[in-house]
């Protein structure tokens, strides 16, 4: 540490940053276990123990909340996850330089437009009167479609706006895996007389393995999760029965209606949720493949 002090120096400013906003704050999570109320604070408020978690469970909102929040989560994991290592494989197969880098500076440059312009832009797309996907229906004879309206189309919208914002992003970390790998893998594999489908295959997908076993733990500790902030835009009263996540309801009845304890306590078992997720399937994850988080 005195030989290296200058590296941990700068180790200190993000430890610190953990320790004041991440640590800390787990302290307050005790108003779940409270009747808390402004005026006597956290450590004033009334002890009431489990009957914030009685209330929640007996809430007839609740099965609901957890259903929309997990089918939607599992549904933008599922259809997200293997789309970066497909655009990552069939990047790394160009040889023209200037179409991959355009084709990675297109799908990357999705990942830093705001949730809030994402979200206006879908809904002037998907406009029934004005929106390109509207008139394409009223040209069709179709009439006007609200597809915002509808609580069937709101996961495949989510999901659909997920896809668009976070493949090249997230493409990036696979080919930088495949930036890695031995260059004399490709080698034998060509003296073999092995196709390109048997590269990918072969050499290929196997060494993006590790790295997709780790994204897809953290993915699935982070399934109850999920952004707030789309969900919360997108939504409306029509397409209320598929939208209305947990992120969602702890704002409206922790923060527009002042019911922090409730709100905390939906917060805390949405944390231990994803604690038990992600122990689950790291455990899984070191068994079949041998990668894990520890």
């Amino acid at each position: 540490m005195r030989r290296y002090w200058q590296l941990y120096l700068l180790l200190l400013i993000p430890i610190i940053w953990f320790i004041v906003f991440r640590y800390i704050p787990m302290a307050n999570a005790v108003i779940a276990f409270k009747n808390y109320n402004p005026i006597d604070g956290v450590w004033g408020s009334p002890w009431v123990g489990f009957d914030n978690f009685a209330n929640l469970f007996r809430n007839p909102v609740f099965p609901r909340l957890v259903g929309n929040t997990f089918i939607l989560a599992a549904y933008t994991l599922l259809a997200s996850f293997p789309l970066p290592i497909i655009l990552a494989l069939a990047l790394n197969e160009v040889r023209l330089r200037f179409f991959k880098r355009t084709v990675q500076m297109v799908t990357y440059a999705p990942y830093f437009i705001s949730t809030v312009v994402v979200v206006s832009m879908t809904i002037l797309l998907l406009s029934p009167r004005v929106g390109l996907l509207g008139r394409t229906f009223s040209f069709f004879g179709a009439g006007q479609v609200d597809l915002l309206a509808s609580a069937d189309f709101f996961r495949h919208i989510y999901v659909a706006t997920d896809i668009w914002t976070t493949t090249g992003y997230s493409a990036v970390i696979y080919l930088a895996a495949l930036a890695s790998v031995d260059t004399s893998l490709y080698e034998a594999a060509k003296i073999d007389g092995a196709s390109r489908l048997q590269k990918i295959w072969n050499v290929d997908i196997p060494a993006l393995l590790p790295t997709a076993s780790i994204i897809l733990i953290l993915g699935v500790g982070n399934i109850m999760a999920i952004g707030f902030e789309k969900a919360f835009l997108l939504q409306n009263a029509l397409n209320l029965s598929t939208s209305e996540i947990i992120p969602t309801y702890v704002y409206k009845t922790g923060i527009l209606n002042a019911n922090f304890s409730l709100g905390a306590t939906i917060g805390l078992f949405n944390a231990v949720i994803s604690l038990v997720l992600l122990l689950v399937v790291n455990t899984v994850s070191k068994r079949v493949t041998g990668n894990g988080l520890w």
